[in-house]
């Protein structure tokens, strides 16, 4: 795992990315741009991490080789 600021290249990881993200800012947390252009959370959010304001990580989908081995010795 690495924990990562630019923007997601997947677009689904873009859109979970900046949806959680918005979840925060409508709940109270203060925005990480000094002046927004709105004040809607979701464009708010969506600032943010195409700024590269929003630190995450990123996990790999698929199970390692290792772990596939091991799978298959258990079987």
């Amino acid at each position: 795992m690495t924990v990562q600021t630019k923007a997601p290249e997947s677009q689904f990881a873009y859109v979970v990315l900046a949806a959680r993200r918005a979840r925060q800012i409508m709940a109270g947390a203060p925005p990480m741009l000094e002046n927004p252009r709105t004040q809607k959370a979701t464009r708010i959010a969506c600032d943010e991490v195409n700024h590269g304001l929003i630190e995450y990580e990123f996990t790999e989908a698929f199970p390692s080789e290792e772990e596939r081995e091991n799978a298959k010795r258990r079987k």
